[in-house]
């Protein structure tokens, strides 16, 4: 194997149709996006659901990549079988081994750019601090969320979910995929520093760290008893203090936030989040002091 093998995903769920309609513009012009000389292979992580402009077929593909869903003997729904598939033939053991993957979301929330961590791997922080300090780009770090388990990224050996937004689904909007075209490179580039021993790496890293999710307000029967307040519809990233406006009932009555310590709220109003119950997730802003155990684990992946 020469040099790091890049897995690169897009239309894991296929009503996100950004980086597809990206990856089809790329195999028609090669020359589009400069890979610095970096292998890669380039995927459409749910077909058949993108055929059909579906968000999935059975189940959410991104929830798929969970152990006992993989060994499971007689799985009947298409998302697993597609994901042990994606495994056999691109995970680090597979027929065409990667050992970093990059899965590239779009969200009808107003995130802006950002990346996704999930958990704590070092490498992945490592990876995502290259890129902070390349772009600016907020990170998200989703960890000690036991209802939202099995993302794909998290099956390979470093790996980093890409979500750009707003853009509604269904929708290819040229500042998205710009958006996404730009991100690419800067993963490409940083991935030849890294591999050329040129790098220099960030002395810190910001991560807004996963703390809940929260639903709107609801009746005895599941039905929303208030709806999103105006003023925090739109504003991902921004600070919520106590005594902000969460809800707005029916009547005029608001549900504030009421704890002392502000917090960030992120993925407001996500559409596609309305099934597993979430109208947003809160997180606390932290910047952590780089460490070099990240900076040799992610040298040691892409080195190997």
């Amino acid at each position: 194997m020469l040099g790091p093998q890049v897995l690169l995903v897009a239309g894991t769920h296929g009503n996100e149709i950004n980086g597809p309609w990206l990856f089809e513009q790329w195999s028609r012009k090669p020359n589009l996006i400069n890979t610095h000389g970096l292998n890669f292979h380039r995927v459409i992580g749910n077909p058949a659901a993108y055929k059909i402009g579906k968000r999935y077929i059975d189940r959410d593909l991104n929830r798929s990549f969970q152990e006992h869903l993989l060994i499971d003997d007689y799985p009947s729904d298409s998302e697993i079988l597609r994901a042990r598939e994606l495994i056999d033939l691109y995970g680090p053991n597979g027929l065409n081994p990667s050992n970093i993957a990059i899965d590239i979301h779009s969200t009808t929330s107003s995130m802006g750019s950002s990346l996704v961590v999930y958990e704590r791997r070092a490498s992945d922080l490592a990876l995502a601090s290259l890129i902070q300090a390349r772009l600016g780009l907020p990170i998200y770090l989703h960890e000690g969320d036991q209802t939202q388990k099995g993302f794909l990224v998290e099956r390979w050996p470093c790996g980093l979910v890409v979500e750009i937004g707003p853009v509604s689904q269904m929708v290819v909007s040229s500042t998205i995929v710009s958006q996404i075209r730009l991100i690419l490179e800067a993963f490409f580039k940083s991935l030849q520093e890294v591999e050329t021993k040129t790098v220099s790496f960030p002395d810190r890293l910001i991560v807004h760290r996963h703390l809940r999710s929260l639903d709107l307000p609801k009746d005895s029967k599941g039905f929303p008893v208030a709806c999103l307040h105006p003023d925090i519809q739109g504003k991902d990233w921004q600070p919520i203090h106590c005594g902000s406006p969460l809800f707005l009932d029916f009547d005029g009555s608001l549900f504030r936030f009421e704890e002392e310590d502000p917090l960030v709220p992120v993925f407001i109003n996500e559409a596609a989040y309305s099934e597993k119950n979430i109208c947003m997730s809160l997180t606390k802003r932290e910047i952590w002091p780089m460490h070099k155990d990240w900076e040799s684990a992610l040298e040691k992946i892409v080195c190997s």
